[in-house]
C-alpha cells in the first residue's frame, strides 16, 4: 500500500489559484452536463411526438447515449492516465464537444441526426468523468470519496435544476428551442476552463511515462482482477437500473398518468433533488465506515422503493415515493467509482475506470430497449419490476466483493 498523498498535491503553486479551482470548476462543469441530459429525459415524449417514435424507439435514444459513452472508454481511460498533464485540457474539450452535441441534437431534422447529437454528448460526458474523476481522486487522495461526492453534487445540481426549468419553459419554447439555448453554456464554460483548469494535473512530483505500450500492458494486467469485474458488475447492473428507469418513467408520468410539463419536470427533478444533499453524506460516511456497508443497505433501498411505484401509483404518495427513490439512486456512483480507485491504486486507477465504464456502458445499452418494450407490450408494473431486480442484483454482487479495508490506497 503507498503512503495516502496530502490532501491536495504538493505544490498548489502549480495550480491555478493556489488550487481552489479544481473541486468548484469541474463541480461547475458537472452542473452543466447533468443539466442537460436530465433536460434530454423530461423532453422524451416531445421527441417521441416529433419523430413518431414508439417507446421502443425512445429507448434506442437512450441506448445510443450508452453505447457512445461505452466505446470511448476504454481508451479513454488509457490515455486520460497517459496524458496526465493535459487533464485540463481534455476537460475543456469537453465541454466544447458538449455544446456541439446539443446544437445537432436541437437543429436535427432526422432520427439518425438526433443520434449523432445524442452521441457526441455522451461521449464528452464519458470522458469528462474519467478525467475529472482522476483530477479528484489524485488531488484529494485522502478524502477521495468526499471530494468525488461534492463533484457528484454537482451533477445533481444540474439534474434537479434541469427538469424543472425544462419542464417549465415547455410551457412556452419548443423542445428544439430549449436544447439550442442550452447548447451556449458549455461553450461559455469551456472558454472560461481554459483558464481554471490550465494546470490540472501539473505537480511537483515527476511526470508518469507516457508510454501508451506501458499502459495497455497494465490495462491488461487489469483485466486479470476479480475485484475489478465484480464492481464493473455492480456499476452495470446498476447502470442498466437507473437507464431503463429514467426511460419508462417520463412515459408513465406523461402517457399513462397524463401529467402536463411542468409537474412531469417536477416529479423528475424530485427524484433527484433528495440525493442532491444525500451525495454528500454518502460520501463522507463511505470514507469513514466503508464503501460496501454504505452502498450495499443503498442498492437495496432503491430495490424496494422503486418496486414502490407500482403501489404507490397517484397523488402525494406517488411524490413520496419518487422523492424516497431519489434518496440513494445517484449517491451511489461516486462511491462506486471511490471504491475502484481504492481498489486499484493511482497510477493505472483511470484505465480501470475506463474497463469498468466501458463494460457496465455496454451492459447498460440494451436496458433502455428492454424496458421500453415491457412497458408497450405489459406495462409499467413489468418494466419497474425489471429495476427492481438489477438493483438487487447489484446488491448482492457488491456485498460479496472483497474491497480493501483501508481507503487511502493512492
Amino acid at each position: 500500500m503507498h503512503r495516502a498523498e496530502p490532501a491536495l498535491v504538493p505544490d498548489r503553486t502549480h495550480l491555478a489559484l493556489g488550487g481552489k479551482t479544481i473541486l468548484p470548476g469541474l463541480s461547475a462543469g458537472h452542473v452543466v452536463y447533468h443539466w442537460i441530459v436530465q433536460s434530454f429525459v423530461v423532453l422524451l415524449p416531445e421527441i417521441q411526438a416529433a419523430f413518431s417514435l414508439s417507446a421502443i424507439g425512445v429507448g434506442g435514444l437512450v441506448t445510443a447515449r450508452e453505447i457512445a459513452a461505452g466505446l470511448v472508454a476504454l481508451p479513454g481511460g488509457v490515455a486520460t492516465d497517459v496524458v496526465r498533464r493535459y487533464w485540463g485540457r481534455l476537460l475543456v474539450t469537453c465541454l466544447l464537444a458538449s455544446a456541439l452535441g446539443a446544437i445537432v441534437m436541437g437543429v436535427s431534422p432526422v432520427y439518425l441526426l438526433l443520434l449523432a447529437g445524442i452521441a457526441i454528448l455522451a461521449a464528452g460526458h464519458s470522458i469528462w468523468h474519467l478525467a475529472a474523476s482522476g483530477s479528484l481522486s489524485y488531488h484529494y487522495a485522502r478524502r477521495r470519496g468526499t471530494a468525488l461526492s461534492l463533484h457528484g453534487v454537482g451533477g445533481s445540481i444540474g439534474d434537479v435544476a434541469g427538469p424543472l426549468v425544462t419542464g417549465a419553459l415547455l410551457l412556452f419554447l419548443t423542445w428544439r428551442d430549449i436544447i439550442n439555448i442550452y447548447a451556449a453554456v458549455p461553450l461559455l464554460l469551456g472558454l472560461l476552463a481554459i483558464w481554471a483548469f490550465r494546470n490540472i494535473g501539473h505537480t511537483a512530483e515527476p511526470a508518469a511515462s507516457a508510454d501508451v505500450s506501458g499502459r495497455v500492458r497494465a490495462t491488461r494486467a487489469l483485466l486479470k482482477s476479480r475485484a475489478l469485474w465484480g464492481l464493473t458488475a455492480v456499476r452495470g447492473f446498476r447502470a442498466m437500473a437507473l437507464v431503463a428507469l429514467v426511460t419508462i418513467l417520463p412515459l408513465y408520468l406523461s402517457n399513462d398518468l397524463g401529467m402536463n410539463e411542468w409537474s412531469r419536470g417536477f416529479h423528475i427533478g424530485l427524484l433527484i433533488a433528495v440525493g442532491l444533499v444525500a451525495k454528500t453524506g454518502a460520501g463522507y460516511l463511505s470514507d469513514r465506515w466503508g464503501r460496501k456497508q454504505v452502498l450495499v443497505p443503498g442498492l437495496v433501498w432503491s430495490c424496494v422503493v422503486a418496486l414502490g411505484l407500482t403501489a404507490f401509483d397517484s397523488g402525494i404518495m406517488l411524490t413520496v415515493t419518487i422523492a424516497l427513490l431519489g434518496l440513494f439512486l445517484y449517491p451511489d456512483q461516486p462511491i462506486l467509482t471511490a471504491a475502484i480507485y481504492d481498489t486499484l491504486g493511482r497510477e493505472v486507477a483511470t484505465s480501470g475506470l475506463g474497463v469498468v465504464a466501458f463494460a457496465s456502458f455496454l451492459m447498460a445499452a440494451a436496458s433502455p430497449v428492454i424496458a421500453g418494450a415491457l412497458y408497450e407490450s405489459i406495462g409499467f408494473d413489468a418494466a419497474v419490476g425489471y429495476v427492481g431486480a438489477l438493483f438487487a442484483v447489484a446488491a448482492l454482487v457488491f456485498a460479496a466483493l472483497p474491497l480493501p479495508k483501508g481507503e487511502e490506497q493512492g
